[in-house]
């Protein structure tokens, strides 16, 4: 596995990666590291976690980005080479993004192990999204090639929705060299249970800190909410390029103290402090990115038995409906200060809402999809399957 991520809080790495040890393979995993506290080599459940880089998510501009992940793309082509000719590998799994992190895969690839490109974010429109650029830009056109000859250098894609996997394969690859995995959650991970009391009513929100993601309009309609129920709070987790603006907003609002923001957690911390919530929101834009971005934050709620209220977008209207979760017009701030109240006040609809979704996030959970993940890296790489 290779990823410009965290692997520790990074749900879609680590679910493969777990699944494959779990069964007898060996993994390594060539990873980000968020502090210098972090070992540069650890085994977590079975897994050979490798950290060659620490980040700080605080890019301001496309050049520090582009800067950070040059940098991991070289350091990776060396490490994984080294490592491949100690114990060649079957099979290298990047993980997009960038998409051209693919590359550092050559050497393994020219003697023999397959290649696998997961993209996770389709990069052209993050990246127009994330620098305000339009996609008739030229950087946006490059990255569309870019995407090109990095699907066209795997052996086989994987997307991470279906509404991106009928963008892909009508740019990119063919339909044949591709799956659709989404964010299924580990419910091995997410059994955590209830353990506050403090009579508070915390609104969660868990994830990247970026402009798309909406939360100017969370904590602008919190602001609403705020007067009625003196208790109430919410907590932000994460990181990324909008926090101090977003940091800001909360201030100039008055809401020090009711709004707290906290730092990035491992995978498993986040499992208890979801379990430990009265309210999920899922602000999202819905703009050319955010609309069609899976949040993985959504299922991780419902497998909790927390009721969740999600943005109005294309992608969480294909894969969810009312009866599972609250939805409210996207980028409106009352409607979703309604929505939040509806859900907090009516006990009877708060419970339904959490029985048919704890259902579905059953029948969603990677418990029952890993055999599909098992039987496309043993047909990839020519062995006979496995259970």
């Amino acid at each position: 596995m290779l990823v410009y991520s965290f692997y520790e809080s990074d749900n879609r790495v680590m679910r493969y990666a777990r699944a494959l040890a779990g069964r007898g393979d060996q993994v390594d995993v060539i990873a980000l590291a968020c502090d210098e506290k972090q070992p540069a080599f650890e085994i977590l459940d079975g897994v050979y976690v490798h950290r060659i880089q620490r980040r700080q998510r605080n890019e301001k501009s496309k050049y520090d980005y582009l800067y950070r992940l040059v940098k991991f793309c070289m350091k990776s082509f060396f490490y994984l080479g080294r490592l491949h000719r100690k114990r060649k590998y079957d099979l290298v799994h990047v993980h997009n993004v960038p998409d051209f992190l693919v590359f550092s895969a050559w050497f393994p690839k020219l003697t023999g192990a397959k290649i696998i490109l997961d993209i996770h974010d389709i990069l052209p429109e993050f990246f127009a999204n994330k620098f305000h650029r339009p996609e008739t830009s030229f950087t946006f056109k490059l990255l569309k090639m870019v995407e090109l000859v990095s699907a066209r250098f795997a052996d086989h894609v994987i997307i991470s929705n279906h509404l991106w996997f009928e963008k892909i394969t009508a740019r990119s690859v063919s339909k044949e060299q591709c799956s659709v995995f989404i964010n299924y959650v580990d419910k091995g991970t997410f059994r955590c249970t209830r353990t506050r009391s403090d009579g508070k009513f915390v609104i969660l929100y868990h994830g990247g800190l970026q402009w798309h993601q909406g939360l100017d309009i969370a904590i602008r309609a919190f602001a609403k909410i705020s007067p009625q129920y003196p208790g109430a709070e919410f907590h932000i987790y994460g990181g990324g390029n909008m926090k101090s603006e977003w940091q800001a907003l909360a201030r100039s609002l008055a809401l020090n103290g009711h709004v707290r923001f906290f730092e990035s957690r491992s995978m498993r911390e986040i499992a208890g402090i979801v379990a430990n919530a009265d309210l999920g929101v899922v602000p999202k834009r819905a703009d050319s990115f955010g609309n069609e971005a899976y949040s993985t934050k959504i299922m991780e709620f419902m497998s909790a038995g927390v009721p969740v209220v999600v943005s109005n977008t294309k992608i969480d209207r294909f894969y969810f409906n009312d009866s599972v979760v609250r939805f409210f017009e996207s980028g409106n701030s009352d409607a979703l200060a309604q929505a939040i109240i509806e859900v907090f006040g009516n006990d009877e609809l708060r419970q339904s809402m959490i029985a048919r979704a704890t259902e579905y996030a059953q029948r969603q959970s990677w418990d029952n999809h890993k055999c599909n993940y098992f039987k496309l890296i043993d047909e990839l790489c020519g062995k006979q399957g496995r259970n």
